[in-house]
């Protein structure tokens, strides 16, 4: 062996969601330029080498990285000195391991587009999801449009696609917008546990315990400790009490009634992320799917209404006002429009309390930059409905007696989320 091959560098990376999968990482890219997935027949000197290989079942190289799939059953003590040993052979021998391009350059973005998302994934994404123990990797870019292959603890999780579309794309698009489509080519049936059904039955759902002690009552608010939650919300303990103090995050809790009587329901969500917990009638709790956000069609203000109007009932004290943003992320709309959508409903309720003499719980949200007041459309549609604020009263003025009139009647129907004071932050 020469010398160069002595003192070539290749370190082993295990897969943190794969254990068939190890990646053998170099100093420098693999072939500059390239990114590909290799086939057995593939006239290119890595692939023979590798191939050769018994128990090698799939190739990948991705900038410095040269991920391998091994066979059901393989030995990965003596396939990976194998591996690294092939893998230097070549590197000796040629300055092409991946073959010549002789492919016409239209297919180039492709490939560099290929190498720049799987980078941003090794990046920026992989070491989070590995905490969950997932990976994402991208399967294949076809004409801008790239398709991405979930593994690990992200096959078949609940909130892949909470994951994929709320978090990835929305981070790849931000430092890729050439990127076309980006496809979920994961075959969710296939893991552990997985949310997606194959046929038309019920789809399994995410039944994890929650440890105990993480989820208390106390002083009758329901507690969650912040070193358990914020990380499953992507979020440390002290930027997890800021968002819900800043209103970047929200959470609230449904008392069940009926068939559920007895139960809780805890839902907790940031910009990008949701959790949700169920605890039973013995205390026990257990993760479940976040509840999906609701419809906001015209055809559903009214219950709309209802959801803003047992929202606003529910806040303490200290976390009133809400503004418009905070409320319509709490009810789960995220969507452009959202907050058009809740100040409508705010307005619904408006109309009810005036219909029977009651304070205005619309004046538990308020608009961002109004100097903590709603906005212009709420005392307009308040004098129409009830001559208030009277003449020589202003607006502020107004606005604070309408709550300290809600405070006075206020009744809870559900109850927000608090964080454990006794956790570490």
């Amino acid at each position: 062996m020469s010398d160069t091959a002595t003192h070539r560098r290749i370190r082993a990376q295990a897969s943190t969601g794969d254990e068939a999968v190890m990646g053998f990482v170099l100093d420098e890219n693999v072939q500059a330029g390239s990114s590909t997935r290799l086939e057995p027949g593939d006239d290119a000197p890595l692939a023979h080498a590798l191939f050769a290989l018994p128990g090698i079942a799939r190739v990948e190289v991705s900038g410095k990285t040269i991920w391998v799939k091994a066979q059901h059953g393989a030995d990965w003590a003596a396939l990976k000195p194998a591996i690294a040993a092939a893998i230097r052979n070549v590197l000796d021998e040629t300055d092409a391991p991946l073959g010549r391009d002789d492919a016409p350059q239209a297919k180039a973005p492709d490939a560099e587009l290929r190498a720049a998302v799987q980078d941003l994934l090794d990046r920026q994404v992989n070491p989070a999801v590995a905490a969950h123990g997932g990976q994402i990797s991208v399967d294949r870019v076809a004409d801008r449009n790239v398709y991405l292959q979930m593994s690990g603890g992200c096959q078949g999780c609940a909130a892949s696609a909470a994951t994929l579309r709320q978090g990835v794309e929305r981070m790849l698009r931000a430092a890729l917008p050439q990127i076309g489509e980006i496809i979920d080519v994961t075959d969710h049936a296939a893991g552990n546990a997985p949310f997606y059904a194959r046929d038309n039955g019920p789809s399994p759902i995410l039944n994890r315990p929650v440890p105990e002690g993480v989820i208390a009552l106390e002083q009758g608010k329901i507690t969650v400790d912040p070193d358990y939650l914020a990380p499953r919300l992507g979020l440390t303990p002290q930027t997890l009490r800021a968002g819900l103090n800043n209103g970047n995050v929200v959470g609230v809790t449904e008392i069940g009634e009926g068939s559920d009587l007895g139960k809780s329901r805890i839902t907790v969500r940031s910009t990008d992320r949701a959790w949700a917990a169920e605890v039973d009638a013995t205390g026990a709790a257990h993760e479940i799917p976040p509840p999906r956000p609701m419809p906001t069609s015209r055809d559903n203000t009214q219950k709309l209404s209802d959801r803003v109007r047992a929202y606003l009932q529910s806040l303490d004290a200290d976390k009133v006002p809400i503004s418009y943003g905070a409320l319509a992320r709490a009810l789960g709309l995220w969507m452009p429009g959202s907050v058009g959508k809740v100040t409508k409903a705010l307005e619904t309720t408006m109309r009810e309390d005036a219909a029977t003499g009651r304070p205005f719980i619309a004046a538990r949200a308020v608009s961002r930059g109004s100097g903590n007041l709603p906005g212009k459309g709420f005392f307009e549609l308040a004098r129409t409905l009830s001559g208030e604020p009277p003449e020589g009263e202003s607006e502020s003025e107004f606005h604070a007696r309408e709550l300290r009139r809600l405070n006075e009647a206020g009744t809870k129907k559900t109850a927000p989320i608090a964080l454990a004071d006794n956790a570490r932050t």
